[in-house]
């Protein structure tokens, strides 16, 4: 028998394993990827969350957590008002006085207007800053229901994925339906029967025109409207709204 020589694999020591260190191209690939998965992840929670809402009443939006949380600061006094309606009981007088307003051809469009987003392009980068968005009843629609009032092209791009959710999952009719009861209309107020009721005292089906055509104009700037409720331009325009209502196509 023979014997192992001395250092031989008997008393070899032990080896010692180095930690592997990620190089920066690694680390910058793995951050890309929990970005792109985290990415993927949002937008199909917004696919699915849309198609409940096919069937299922949305409930307080983003705009509507955001400005709870605002008012319990600044106005105590203030809380949310909002009551949904059911679509066939809102005038048509209002239905027609905000595609008339705020989406001339929502009935045919795809959610978005190419043209519009293209000149509030041209006019945002004339001016150095976002001033201008181009949105659709949808695009208004998707940016309630899920994002901020942040003004950046990031949001702006996201708010045309989120439209085209909508416009796949639903028909033209149920988006209205939960954008008329979503939309801000005032301090807290939100929804076509709350603002019925918080500026004429009377039910969203119950409408003039004239209250509906006021109401429409008011979108863009409802807190500031709401404030100033003799505004020149405020009956102004609501004159010009009244004149186009008869002309707008709404959903069937």
């Amino acid at each position: 028998m023979t014997t192992a020589p001395a250092g031989s694999r008997g008393n070899r020591a032990p080896r010692v394993h180095k930690a592997v260190r990620l190089g920066p191209a690694r680390w910058i690939a793995y951050g890309i990827s929990v970005l792109v998965i985290a990415f993927i992840a949002t937008q199909l929670w917004f696919f699915a969350q849309i198609g409940v809402w096919t069937a299922v009443n949305p409930g307080p939006t983003a705009f509507m957590r955001a400005d709870a949380w605002t008012l319990a600061k600044t106005h105590p006094g203030i809380s949310l008002q909002r009551t949904w309606v059911p679509y066939d009981q809102i005038s048509r007088n209002l239905k027609r006085a905000i595609i008339a307003s705020e989406d001339a051809n929502f009935v045919n469009n795809n959610g978005y207007e190419t043209d519009a987003i293209l000149q509030a392009w041209e006019k945002n980068k004339a001016r150095g800053k976002i001033v201008a968005g181009g949105s659709t009843i949808s695009q208004q629609l998707a940016r309630n229901l899920f994002l901020s009032r942040e003004k950046s092209y990031v949001r702006k791009a996201e708010e045309l994925v989120i439209t085209s959710m909508l416009e796949l999952w639903m028909d033209k009719e149920r988006i209205f339906e939960i954008y008329l009861n979503s939309v801000e209309w005032g301090n807290g107020v939100y929804g076509a029967e709350a603002a019925a009721q918080h500026y004429f005292k009377t039910s969203a089906a119950k409408l003039t025109a004239w209250q509906s055509a006021r109401l429409a104009v008011m979108l863009p700037r409802p807190k500031y409207f709401d404030d100033h409720r003799n505004s020149p331009y405020l009956t102004q325009r609501a004159g010009v709204i009244a004149r186009r209502m008869g002309a707008a196509e709404l959903p069937q």
